[in-house]
Protein backbone atom coordinates (compact mmCIF):
# COMPACT_ATOMS: atom_id res chain seq x y z
CA UNK A 1 0.00 0.00 0.00
CA UNK A 2 1.36 3.42 -0.97
CA UNK A 3 1.46 6.01 1.81
CA UNK A 4 1.19 9.70 1.01
CA UNK A 5 3.96 11.94 2.33
CA UNK A 6 2.72 15.12 3.97
CA UNK A 7 3.10 17.98 1.50
CA UNK A 8 5.09 21.06 2.41
CA UNK A 9 3.07 24.15 3.29
CA UNK A 10 5.82 26.49 2.08
CA UNK A 11 4.82 29.01 -0.53
CA UNK A 12 5.79 28.26 -4.10
CA UNK A 13 8.37 30.71 -5.42
CA UNK A 14 8.17 32.18 -8.88
CA UNK A 15 10.57 30.58 -11.36
CA UNK A 16 13.72 32.67 -11.46
CA UNK A 17 14.95 33.87 -14.85
CA UNK A 18 18.65 33.56 -15.68
CA UNK A 19 20.71 36.59 -14.71
CA UNK A 20 21.09 38.87 -17.71
CA UNK A 21 24.15 37.84 -19.67
CA UNK A 22 25.10 34.98 -17.33
CA UNK A 23 25.56 32.44 -20.11
CA UNK A 24 26.99 34.77 -22.73
CA UNK A 25 30.42 33.51 -23.91
CA UNK A 26 30.51 30.95 -21.08
CA UNK A 27 32.25 27.69 -22.17
CA UNK A 28 29.82 24.82 -21.54
CA UNK A 29 30.22 21.08 -22.12
CA UNK A 30 27.09 19.00 -22.75
CA UNK A 31 27.38 15.21 -22.81
CA UNK A 32 24.53 13.29 -24.40
CA UNK A 33 23.81 16.27 -26.63
CA UNK A 34 21.91 14.27 -29.27
CA UNK A 35 19.41 12.98 -26.72
CA UNK A 36 15.97 14.37 -25.96
CA UNK A 37 17.00 16.66 -23.11
CA UNK A 38 20.41 17.37 -24.64
CA UNK A 39 18.96 18.84 -27.82
CA UNK A 40 16.62 21.22 -26.00
CA UNK A 41 19.31 22.20 -23.49
CA UNK A 42 21.79 23.02 -26.26
CA UNK A 43 19.13 25.10 -28.01
CA UNK A 44 18.54 27.18 -24.87
CA UNK A 45 22.25 27.59 -24.20
CA UNK A 46 22.89 28.75 -27.77
CA UNK A 47 20.01 31.22 -27.47
CA UNK A 48 21.74 32.62 -24.35
CA UNK A 49 25.00 32.96 -26.38
CA UNK A 50 26.94 30.28 -24.47
CA UNK A 51 29.99 28.69 -26.12
CA UNK A 52 28.71 25.11 -26.30
CA UNK A 53 30.89 22.03 -26.75
CA UNK A 54 28.76 18.94 -27.45
CA UNK A 55 30.13 15.46 -26.76
CA UNK A 56 28.53 13.02 -29.23
CA UNK A 57 29.15 9.27 -29.39
CA UNK A 58 26.67 8.14 -32.05
CA UNK A 59 25.84 10.32 -35.04
CA UNK A 60 22.03 10.52 -35.05
CA UNK A 61 21.19 12.57 -38.17
CA UNK A 62 17.52 13.13 -37.27
CA UNK A 63 18.19 14.22 -33.69
CA UNK A 64 17.23 17.73 -32.62
CA UNK A 65 20.87 18.73 -32.51
CA UNK A 66 22.04 17.38 -35.85
CA UNK A 67 18.94 18.05 -37.97
CA UNK A 68 18.76 21.78 -37.16
CA UNK A 69 20.85 24.89 -37.45
CA UNK A 70 22.28 24.13 -34.00
CA UNK A 71 24.94 21.87 -35.44
CA UNK A 72 26.68 24.86 -37.06
CA UNK A 73 26.58 26.86 -33.84
CA UNK A 74 28.30 24.47 -31.46
CA UNK A 75 31.65 22.68 -31.31
CA UNK A 76 31.17 18.96 -31.88
CA UNK A 77 33.47 16.41 -30.26
CA UNK A 78 33.04 12.73 -31.20
CA UNK A 79 33.81 10.38 -28.36
CA UNK A 80 32.64 8.19 -25.49
CA UNK A 81 31.78 9.59 -22.06
CA UNK A 82 33.72 6.70 -20.50
CA UNK A 83 36.97 8.06 -22.00
CA UNK A 84 38.45 10.05 -19.12
CA UNK A 85 41.50 11.20 -21.11
CA UNK A 86 39.25 12.63 -23.82
CA UNK A 87 37.12 14.41 -21.23
CA UNK A 88 40.19 15.95 -19.57
CA UNK A 89 41.45 17.13 -22.95
CA UNK A 90 38.10 18.71 -23.85
CA UNK A 91 37.75 20.43 -20.48
CA UNK A 92 41.28 21.77 -20.71
CA UNK A 93 41.47 22.82 -24.36
CA UNK A 94 38.05 24.48 -24.40
CA UNK A 95 38.47 25.97 -20.90
CA UNK A 96 35.15 24.52 -19.80
CA UNK A 97 33.39 26.39 -16.98
CA UNK A 98 30.09 24.48 -16.74
CA UNK A 99 29.26 20.83 -17.46
CA UNK A 100 25.88 19.22 -18.05
CA UNK A 101 26.30 15.44 -17.84
CA UNK A 102 23.34 13.84 -19.63
CA UNK A 103 24.99 10.94 -21.48
CA UNK A 104 23.48 7.63 -20.41
CA UNK A 105 21.75 4.48 -21.60
CA UNK A 106 18.19 5.39 -20.57
CA UNK A 107 15.93 2.70 -22.05
CA UNK A 108 14.67 0.36 -19.33
CA UNK A 109 14.05 -2.52 -21.74
CA UNK A 110 17.58 -2.29 -23.13
CA UNK A 111 18.97 -2.23 -19.58
CA UNK A 112 17.05 -5.40 -18.72
CA UNK A 113 18.37 -7.19 -21.81
CA UNK A 114 21.92 -5.79 -21.64
CA UNK A 115 22.66 -4.84 -18.03
CA UNK A 116 26.44 -4.75 -18.32
CA UNK A 117 26.56 -2.12 -21.09
CA UNK A 118 24.02 0.00 -19.18
CA UNK A 119 25.96 -0.25 -15.91
CA UNK A 120 29.23 0.51 -17.70
CA UNK A 121 27.94 3.59 -19.52
CA UNK A 122 25.92 5.03 -16.67
CA UNK A 123 28.30 4.35 -13.78
CA UNK A 124 31.76 4.44 -15.37
CA UNK A 125 30.70 7.35 -17.55
CA UNK A 126 29.80 9.33 -14.43
CA UNK A 127 32.99 8.71 -12.49
CA UNK A 128 35.14 9.28 -15.58
CA UNK A 129 33.52 12.67 -16.13
CA UNK A 130 33.75 13.68 -12.47
CA UNK A 131 37.36 12.56 -12.19
CA UNK A 132 38.19 14.58 -15.31
CA UNK A 133 36.43 17.58 -13.75
CA UNK A 134 38.33 17.10 -10.47
CA UNK A 135 41.55 17.44 -12.46
CA UNK A 136 40.27 20.49 -14.37
CA UNK A 137 40.56 23.62 -12.19
CA UNK A 138 38.48 25.86 -14.46
CA UNK A 139 35.30 23.79 -14.03
CA UNK A 140 33.03 25.65 -11.61
CA UNK A 141 29.66 23.96 -12.01
CA UNK A 142 28.47 20.45 -12.95
CA UNK A 143 24.90 19.25 -13.16
CA UNK A 144 24.60 15.49 -13.50
CA UNK A 145 21.43 13.66 -14.46
CA UNK A 146 20.19 11.01 -12.08
CA UNK A 147 16.54 9.91 -12.23
CA UNK A 148 13.47 9.23 -10.14
CA UNK A 149 14.34 5.57 -10.82
CA UNK A 150 17.33 5.97 -8.48
CA UNK A 151 14.92 5.89 -5.54
CA UNK A 152 13.65 2.43 -6.39
CA UNK A 153 10.27 1.47 -4.97
CA UNK A 154 8.99 3.12 -1.77
CA UNK A 155 5.75 2.88 0.16
CA UNK A 156 5.72 6.57 1.06
CA UNK A 157 5.09 8.98 -1.81
CA UNK A 158 5.87 11.43 -3.24
CA UNK A 159 9.62 10.84 -3.12
CA UNK A 160 11.54 13.72 -1.64
CA UNK A 161 15.31 14.04 -1.68
CA UNK A 162 15.66 12.36 1.75
CA UNK A 163 14.29 9.05 0.43
CA UNK A 164 16.83 6.23 0.25
CA UNK A 165 18.40 5.34 -3.10
CA UNK A 166 17.65 1.67 -3.60
CA UNK A 167 17.25 0.83 -7.25
CA UNK A 168 16.86 -2.93 -7.70
CA UNK A 169 16.66 -3.35 -11.48
CA UNK A 170 19.53 -2.65 -13.91
CA UNK A 171 18.66 0.90 -15.03
CA UNK A 172 17.43 1.91 -11.57
CA UNK A 173 20.56 0.56 -9.87
CA UNK A 174 22.82 2.30 -12.39
CA UNK A 175 21.23 5.62 -11.45
CA UNK A 176 21.40 4.92 -7.71
CA UNK A 177 25.12 4.24 -8.07
CA UNK A 178 25.94 7.23 -10.29
CA UNK A 179 23.94 9.48 -7.97
CA UNK A 180 25.98 8.36 -4.94
CA UNK A 181 29.24 8.70 -6.87
CA UNK A 182 28.40 12.32 -7.67
CA UNK A 183 27.75 13.09 -4.01
CA UNK A 184 31.01 11.35 -3.06
CA UNK A 185 33.00 13.59 -5.43
CA UNK A 186 31.34 16.66 -3.92
CA UNK A 187 31.76 15.68 -0.26
CA UNK A 188 35.24 14.15 -0.47
CA UNK A 189 36.91 16.30 -3.13
CA UNK A 190 34.80 19.46 -3.23
CA UNK A 191 33.86 18.94 -6.88
CA UNK A 192 31.11 21.49 -7.68
CA UNK A 193 28.44 19.01 -8.72
CA UNK A 194 24.71 18.88 -8.06
CA UNK A 195 22.31 16.11 -9.00
CA UNK A 196 18.94 16.21 -10.74
CA UNK A 197 16.25 13.59 -10.25
CA UNK A 198 13.46 14.05 -12.76
CA UNK A 199 10.45 12.01 -13.76
CA UNK A 200 9.72 10.65 -17.22
CA UNK A 201 10.79 13.26 -19.76
CA UNK A 202 8.60 13.77 -22.80
CA UNK A 203 8.69 16.27 -25.65
CA UNK A 204 9.52 16.72 -29.30
CA UNK A 205 12.79 15.17 -30.36
CA UNK A 206 12.53 11.81 -28.61
CA UNK A 207 13.22 9.29 -31.37
CA UNK A 208 12.99 6.23 -29.12
CA UNK A 209 9.65 5.06 -30.47
CA UNK A 210 9.25 2.35 -27.83
CA UNK A 211 8.79 5.13 -25.26
CA UNK A 212 5.17 5.87 -24.50
CA UNK A 213 4.63 9.46 -25.67
CA UNK A 214 6.43 9.39 -29.05
CA UNK A 215 5.15 5.87 -29.72
CA UNK A 216 1.52 6.81 -29.12
CA UNK A 217 1.75 9.98 -31.20
CA UNK A 218 3.46 8.28 -34.14
CA UNK A 219 0.96 5.41 -34.14
CA UNK A 220 -1.97 7.83 -34.10
CA UNK A 221 -0.52 9.85 -36.98
CA UNK A 222 -0.08 6.63 -38.96
CA UNK A 223 -3.67 5.56 -38.26
CA UNK A 224 -2.59 2.64 -36.09
CA UNK A 225 -3.50 1.48 -32.60
CA UNK A 226 -0.81 2.55 -30.13
CA UNK A 227 0.90 -0.26 -28.24
CA UNK A 228 1.18 -0.20 -24.45
CA UNK A 229 3.82 -2.70 -23.35
CA UNK A 230 2.71 -2.68 -19.69
CA UNK A 231 -0.79 -3.39 -18.42
CA UNK A 232 -1.45 0.36 -18.39
CA UNK A 233 -1.59 0.71 -14.62
CA UNK A 234 1.97 1.97 -14.01
CA UNK A 235 1.84 5.46 -12.48
CA UNK A 236 4.49 7.96 -13.54
CA UNK A 237 5.44 11.60 -13.10
CA UNK A 238 5.68 13.01 -16.65
CA UNK A 239 7.89 16.06 -17.09
CA UNK A 240 8.03 18.29 -20.18
CA UNK A 241 11.53 18.54 -21.65
CA UNK A 242 11.64 22.35 -22.03
CA UNK A 243 10.91 22.68 -18.31
CA UNK A 244 13.73 20.21 -17.73
CA UNK A 245 16.21 22.25 -19.78
CA UNK A 246 15.40 25.44 -17.91
CA UNK A 247 15.66 23.62 -14.56
CA UNK A 248 19.14 22.33 -15.38
CA UNK A 249 20.32 25.80 -16.36
CA UNK A 250 18.87 27.37 -13.23
CA UNK A 251 20.60 24.80 -11.01
CA UNK A 252 23.93 25.24 -12.80
CA UNK A 253 23.72 29.00 -12.39
CA UNK A 254 22.94 28.68 -8.67
CA UNK A 255 25.95 26.37 -8.19
CA UNK A 256 28.32 29.13 -9.31
CA UNK A 257 27.54 31.27 -6.32
CA UNK A 258 26.44 28.82 -3.63
CA UNK A 259 28.95 26.26 -2.39
CA UNK A 260 26.33 24.76 -0.06
CA UNK A 261 24.61 23.28 -3.13
CA UNK A 262 27.57 21.02 -3.89
CA UNK A 263 26.52 17.38 -3.57
CA UNK A 264 22.85 18.29 -3.23
CA UNK A 265 20.13 16.55 -5.21
CA UNK A 266 16.98 18.21 -6.54
CA UNK A 267 13.75 16.70 -7.78
CA UNK A 268 12.19 18.55 -10.71
CA UNK A 269 8.59 17.67 -11.44
CA UNK A 270 5.08 18.86 -12.23
CA UNK A 271 4.06 16.78 -9.18
CA UNK A 272 1.34 14.93 -11.08
CA UNK A 273 0.46 11.24 -10.89
CA UNK A 274 -0.75 9.84 -14.21
CA UNK A 275 -1.08 6.19 -15.14
CA UNK A 276 0.06 4.95 -18.54
CA UNK A 277 -3.41 4.19 -19.86
CA UNK A 278 -4.75 7.59 -18.75
CA UNK A 279 -1.88 9.42 -20.43
CA UNK A 280 -2.38 7.42 -23.64
CA UNK A 281 -6.06 8.31 -23.65
CA UNK A 282 -5.24 11.94 -22.96
CA UNK A 283 -2.88 12.12 -25.94
CA UNK A 284 -5.36 10.44 -28.28
CA UNK A 285 -8.15 12.76 -27.14
CA UNK A 286 -5.99 15.83 -27.78
CA UNK A 287 -5.23 14.49 -31.24
CA UNK A 288 -8.90 13.85 -31.97
CA UNK A 289 -8.30 10.12 -32.41
CA UNK A 290 -10.69 7.37 -31.27
CA UNK A 291 -8.35 4.35 -31.43
CA UNK A 292 -8.23 2.07 -28.41
CA UNK A 293 -4.67 1.17 -27.40
CA UNK A 294 -3.29 -2.35 -27.75
CA UNK A 295 -2.47 -3.25 -24.12
CA UNK A 296 0.03 -6.12 -24.12
CA UNK A 297 1.12 -6.39 -20.45
CA UNK A 298 4.62 -7.52 -21.52
CA UNK A 299 6.76 -5.10 -19.45
CA UNK A 300 8.80 -6.58 -16.61
CA UNK A 301 10.98 -5.19 -13.81
CA UNK A 302 9.15 -1.87 -13.63
CA UNK A 303 8.39 0.20 -10.53
CA UNK A 304 4.62 0.36 -10.11
CA UNK A 305 4.14 3.87 -8.70
CA UNK A 306 6.45 6.89 -8.93
CA UNK A 307 5.78 10.48 -8.00
CA UNK A 308 8.20 13.27 -7.07
CA UNK A 309 7.97 16.24 -4.73
CA UNK A 310 9.68 19.36 -6.13
CA UNK A 311 9.26 21.33 -2.89
CA UNK A 312 13.03 21.61 -2.36
CA UNK A 313 13.62 23.06 -5.83
CA UNK A 314 10.81 25.56 -5.31
CA UNK A 315 12.11 26.54 -1.88
CA UNK A 316 15.86 26.69 -2.50
CA UNK A 317 16.04 27.63 -6.19
CA UNK A 318 12.79 29.50 -6.72
CA UNK A 319 12.02 27.08 -9.52
CA UNK A 320 8.59 26.31 -11.00
CA UNK A 321 7.55 24.61 -14.25
CA UNK A 322 6.39 26.85 -17.07
CA UNK A 323 4.13 24.32 -18.82
CA UNK A 324 1.16 22.28 -17.66
CA UNK A 325 0.86 18.66 -18.75
CA UNK A 326 -1.68 19.52 -21.46
CA UNK A 327 0.42 22.44 -22.74
CA UNK A 328 3.47 20.20 -22.94
CA UNK A 329 1.50 17.48 -24.74
CA UNK A 330 0.10 19.97 -27.26
CA UNK A 331 3.60 21.28 -28.04
CA UNK A 332 4.89 17.72 -28.31
CA UNK A 333 2.10 16.62 -30.66
CA UNK A 334 2.72 19.68 -32.86
CA UNK A 335 6.45 18.87 -33.01
CA UNK A 336 5.84 15.29 -34.17
CA UNK A 337 3.20 16.33 -36.70
CA UNK A 338 5.77 18.58 -38.36
CA UNK A 339 8.66 16.14 -37.98
CA UNK A 340 6.82 13.11 -39.37
CA UNK A 341 5.31 15.11 -42.22
CA UNK A 342 8.83 15.26 -43.70
CA UNK A 343 8.81 11.50 -44.36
Amino acid sequence: MVKTRKRSSAKTATSAAPAAGFWRDRPVLVTGATGLLGGWLVRRLVAERAEVVALVRDWVPRSNLLSSDLVSRVTMVRGDVRDQDLLERVMGEYEIDTVFHLAAQTIVGVANRNPVSTLDTNIRGTWALLEAARRSPLVRSIVTASSDKAYGEHETLPYDETAALRGEHPYDASKSCSDLIARMYAVTFGVPVAITRCGNFYGGGDLNWNRLVPGVIRAALKGERPVIRSDGSLIRDYFYVEDGASAYMQLAEALHGREELRGEAFNFSNELQVDVLALTTRILDRMGVTFKPDVRAEARHEIQHQWLSAAKARRELGWAPEFTLDEGLDRTIAWYREFLSRD
